[in-house]
């Protein structure tokens, strides 16, 4: 089960070593902040940037709620755990956890957000040909070619959350 932990945003690492060297191993699986890449253009020159998906948040996955919640509870970092459900705070829900496990590069295991490739029509129709946004059409509020970012509408912690997402065009027809 995913649980989520806000945090101070820029505080992400520094939780998860003090999660690391407070919290047993044995009580967790993982523990991240999902990322997300992205291309910016800096003075002319398209670079390959690294951001935060959802900065203030460090997700975690443990089956052992109950212990969890007592040792996070002792870390200094940590600002609230989300969703409270009676006494412990609660899992994601099965949609969230799909979704989240679905847009994340799971090639390494990792916790990274790749870059979608699209193609641009000569009618400016932009069709999704892979990555994250190719099941989450129906989501998508707002397609940026300048800037290459797909603004996309998902559910997260039960209310609407607006995210951006990285675009490569690999197909322009003029």
């Amino acid at each position: 089960m995913y649980y989520v932990i806000q945090v101070a945003s820029g505080t992400e690492d520094k939780v998860e070593e003090q999660i690391q060297v407070m919290v047993g191993k044995e009580m967790y699986g993982r523990c991240f902040h999902p990322m997300r890449h992205m291309r910016k253009k800096f003075r002319g020159k398209w670079t390959e940037v690294h951001e935060k998906l959802l900065p203030g948040y460090v997700f975690i996955t443990s089956n052992q709620v109950s212990e969890l919640y007592l040792k996070l509870r002792h870390v200094p970092a940590v600002t609230k755990l989300l969703g409270k459900d009676g006494k412990y705070f609660a899992a994601l829900s099965v949609q969230e956890t799909e979704w989240l496990e679905q847009i994340m590069d799971s090639v390494d295991g990792g916790s990274e957000v790749p870059l979608s490739q699209i193609s641009v029509s000569e009618n400016d129709v932009v069709t999704i040909l892979s990555g994250p946004l190719k099941s989450m059409e129906g989501q998508i509020k707002k397609i940026n070619l300048h800037r290459r970012i797909a603004e996309v509408e998902v559910d997260f912690m039960n209310r609407k959350t607006v995210i951006h997402l990285g675009i490569e065009m690999v197909d322009k027809k003029e």
